[in-house]
């Protein structure tokens, strides 16, 4: 299997825990909880800001020093409505009680104390349409670069239907020369519907040092510390992702693979 690709250690509690310590990177960290109703999740933010997602469920959350309510509205996330979320700086504590089952994802990267915690969505973020024809996928964006409450972060949520490609045309964002192109270190949680479906991911550089093409499963999540990294969708299987970036700067840079620029340029025209 390859190393990029990491399975969910279990089926409840805390299932993944990246760090850039696990990951082999410097920025970003990836946490999911899968609570049943009653339980409880909490954690330091340490040197890191974090983004608490509701993925799916409800849950109640405290978090530095404040009492937030329950947030939370999908039961599935394939119901594609905008996700109810909680930004906390770092040098803080968080705290979820599922209200419900629920599923919650953890963003992380450094954090430099510049923003108060605040909830973000469901107001706010709409679901978009990014690409056309077999290139559709629809974006929930969470905190990109037009937010400014965070000081690392870039977090989106993308849904491909079945039989599309999405993250296409292959693109990759591994240098640190702003503004052509910005280095982003980045992580791929996975859903599909139905749950026993499978879709693929692959990740390559330019000149074929890193070439990896995985079968990812529901709840898996895929590292992309460099190169291209498009997904597919097969017949028949909805793909979910949420994406977490971080790197020395907060923008989201990219250049296409040499192949697909002519995809790019017959698009635009």
């Amino acid at each position: 299997m390859s190393h990029l690709l990491r399975k969910p250690f279990g089926t409840h509690g805390k299932v993944h825990q990246i760090t850039p310590q696990s990951a082999g990177w410097r920025y970003v960290g990836f946490s999911l909880y899968r609570l049943r109703a009653g339980e409880t999740a909490a954690e330091a933010t340490g040197d890191n800001e974090a983004i608490l997602v509701m993925v799916e469920g409800k849950a109640r959350m405290e978090a530095a020093g404040q009492d937030w309510g329950t947030l939370g509205e999908r039961m599935d996330v394939f119901e594609k409505t905008p996700p109810h979320c909680l930004y906390v700086p770092n040098g803080q504590e968080w705290r979820a009680e599922a209200a419900t089952d629920c599923v919650v994802a953890v963003c992380s990267a450094p954090g430099r104390g510049g923003h108060a915690a605040r909830r973000i969505g469901p107001e706010g973020i709409t679901l978009t349409q990014r690409g056309k024809d077999s290139n559709t996928r629809w974006i929930n964006n969470i905190a990109m670069e037009a937010e400014d409450f965070c000081d690392s972060l870039l977090v989106t949520e993308v849904f491909t239907p079945a039989g599309n490609w999405s993250s296409y045309p292959s693109h990759r964002h591994d240098e640190d020369d702003f503004p052509r192109i910005t280095y982003l270190e980045e992580t791929y949680y996975h859903r599909l519907n139905p749950r026993d479906g499978w879709g693929i991911q692959r990740v390559y550089t330019d000149d074929g040092a890193l070439d990896e093409m995985m079968a990812v499963r529901d709840g898996d999540v895929v590292l992309v510390p460099r190169g291209h990294h498009p997904c597919g969708a097969p017949h028949g299987f909805e793909m979910y992702y949420l994406n977490v970036m971080a790197g020395p700067r907060r923008a989201w840079r990219f250049i296409a693979a040499p192949e697909v620029e002519s995809v790019i340029a017959r698009d635009s025209a």
